[in-house]
């Protein structure tokens, strides 16, 4: 297995006003995170592709991605058109986060997979981060994505992570090795819970947890929710590029 260095990113949540996306961006430029992430889902909310925009306009060495894009409501054309231009626009800096969400177009879980797919071919020249919760998604994972994010509830336990990890890897085959494997914390800090999902202890005590889960497991990507990023970000400073 091979390992990759550790990259950090914050999802942002879906209530900010689109005055507050350069904001929030330099604040996670500012703590060290190599992503800031953009959430789609929300009808009548700012295009995940424009909140990027202004996110890559406010910062300098920041990526920012989607998180993720919901199918259903695109076209793989009109995906691919915004991923060009953001690629340009924000110097090569963005990121393309793909994945399906509940039906807002009627799609059936398997008619999701397909047009995921589709739009994993349709775009170019960026990375693609694939979030996958059943089968169907890994297939395409496997043989699309460079980042895999594992939606899996917080609470569960590191077995589950390794069932679907072994289940990547049969899909995956030789390009295994190659994938950067990504989870996200619902809790970085204090908490009376406990699932692969959440990350308590000191500083120091989070970043030896995220080593070993990185030595067992390959987990190099981790991601926080924006309001954990001030507490989080003594753990980025102990590991990013690490």
């Amino acid at each position: 297995m091979t390992t990759h260095p550790f990259r950090f990113g914050a999802v942002a949540g879906h209530d900010l006003h689109p005055d507050g996306w350069g904001e929030l961006g330099r604040r996670a430029e500012g703590r060290g995170f190599d992503t800031l992430l953009v959430p789609d889902h929300v009808p009548g909310a700012l295009s995940p592709f424009a909140a990027a925009g202004v996110v890559a306009a406010a910062t300098t060495t920041l990526r920012v991605g989607t998180y993720v894009v919901n199918g259903p409501s695109w076209t793989p054309e009109s995906v691919a058109r915004e991923t060009a231009g953001l690629r340009a626009f924000s110097g090569g800096r963005f990121e393309l986060g793909l994945g399906a969400a509940p039906p807002v177009t009627g799609d059936t879980p398997a008619e999701q997979v397909r047009r995921l797919a589709r739009t994993a071919a349709a775009v170019r020249d960026v990375p693609i981060l694939i979030a996958a919760s059943c089968s169907g998604l890994l297939k395409v994972a496997a043989e699309k994505a460079d980042t895999v994010a594992l939606r899996l509830p917080p609470w569960c336990a590191e077995a589950q992570v390794a069932a679907m990890l072994d289940e990547l890897y049969e899909l995956a085959g030789d390009r295994y090795d190659h994938l950067e494997l990504s989870m996200g914390l619902a809790v970085a800090g204090e908490s009376p819970y406990q699932g692969a999902g959440v990350l308590t202890g000191t500083a120091d005590q989070m970043a030896d947890t995220l080593r070993k889960c990185r030595d067992k497991l390959g987990i190099s990507y981790v991601t926080v929710t924006v309001g954990s990023m001030d507490d989080f970000a003594p753990v980025v400073a102990r590991l990013s590029g690490t």
